[in-house]
């Protein structure tokens, strides 16, 4: 349709897969799963559904250049830098804004970069049957994922009532979002079987976003409104609008802002295979493992090594003899070894290795 948007969020500061991403190439700026960037993976997984030139990319400033490279077909004036991170609200009430202003009668589904999809089908699947009930109805679709585990780094969300099907998928009233649980709640999210994994993806026409911004997060809408008297409809303004007014932009997630308040937050579960691929030990369910266990890229020579995952830089021979289940990562500024149990700690890490000088290699 010839009314559908996608707003892509391309932000994080690239500590969860240090040292290959960095805060000059965070995750969605890598190949973390597959062969291209995850953001232009993202891109082209809506082929067919939204096409490049009806696609929005936010990003960091200083990321402009390099998106941009990486996604080609997508016009060079709408991946738009913000001037500061302000989280995934202040991300949100721009997408609105933009595609409000490009078409009143916009519909836009809001989608992270750097998730793993396989199954980009399906995947278009789902998002055009919540193109199709936001595009008629005032709500705010959301996609949830069927949990196949219980996991704590994800948030969740309870699914309530059906509502209808659209496209032959039913959808469902949120009840309420939940954030990162321990294992235990998580466990009982699972076995209850009504939550699912919130993917943060996030399907609705302009106005209702907009709207519920308004009611919800009025002081987001405030600077908004502002953006929107400098941009007048004229999208080369963006730069100058964003640095006048988005660093006043309150700092706070969309789900905590809008969605966990809004009554007409509405859900269909995903048709397809999702992962947020959140830190290294993920990317070894996209791998083909070894007959011990081991998942590699780059030039490794593994000896007695079982359930490892060896990343090189493709120039340097890493080598491994007689251990297990460690996470191993050689660029040419830095190398990590931790076991795959720590990984959820490598903030800490990369915060200590700025510390104690060693910020070009956790930086560069």
């Amino acid at each position: 349709m010839k009314n559908y948007y996608a707003v892509i969020m391309a932000g994080g500061r690239g500590e969860r897969f240090w040292p290959q991403s960095t805060p000059e190439r965070p995750k969605h700026l890598l190949p973390i799963v597959g062969q291209r960037p995850m953001v232009a993976q993202t891109v082209a997984r809506l082929a067919g559904l939204v096409p490049p030139e009806r696609v929005f990319i936010l990003t960091n400033i200083r990321h402009v250049a390099a998106v941009r490279a990486a996604c080609p077909t997508v016009p060079k004036n709408q991946v738009v830098g913000e001037p500061v991170g302000r989280d995934t609200a202040a991300a949100a009430a721009l997408a609105a804004l933009l595609v409000q202003q490009r078409d009143a009668q916009g519909v836009l589904a809001l989608l992270p970069a750097d998730a793993a999809v396989h199954d980009a089908k399906a995947y278009r699947a789902t998002l055009r049957a919540a193109f199709a009930v936001a595009e008629k109805q005032e709500e705010i679709i959301t996609v949830g994922v069927r949990t196949a585990h219980p996991a704590t780094g994800y948030g969740y969300l309870r699914r309530g009532r059906k509502l209808g099907v659209s496209q032959g998928l039913p959808w469902f009233r949120v009840e309420r979002f939940v954030e990162k649980p321990d294992k235990a709640t998580a466990e009982g999210y699972v076995a209850e079987g009504v939550y699912l994994w919130n993917s943060g993806m996030f399907v609705a026409r302009a106005e209702v976003l907009q709207k519920a911004f308004r009611v919800h997060a009025p002081d987001i809408a405030d600077g908004m409104e502002k953006i929107a008297k400098v941009l007048n409809g004229k999208l080369h303004r963006i730069k100058a609008a964003l640095a006048e007014h988005y660093s006043h932009l309150r700092k706070i997630s969309v789900d905590y802002a809008v969605m966990e308040k809004a009554p007409n937050v509405a859900a269909f579960e995903a048709a397809f295979d999702w992962d947020d691929v959140g830190e290294w030990p993920a990317i070894a369910r996209h791998m083909k493992p070894d007959a011990s266990g081991n998942v590699t890229r780059g030039r490794v020579v593994l000896e007695g090594a079982r359930g490892n995952i060896v990343v090189g830089d493709g120039n340097h021979v890493v080598a491994l003899l007689g251990v297990e289940d460690l996470v191993v990562v050689h660029t040419a500024q830095a190398t990590l070894v931790c076991h795959k149990d720590r990984a959820q700690d490598l903030k800490k890490l990369v915060q200590k290795v700025e510390n104690a000088g060693g910020s070009q290699a956790a930086k560069s």
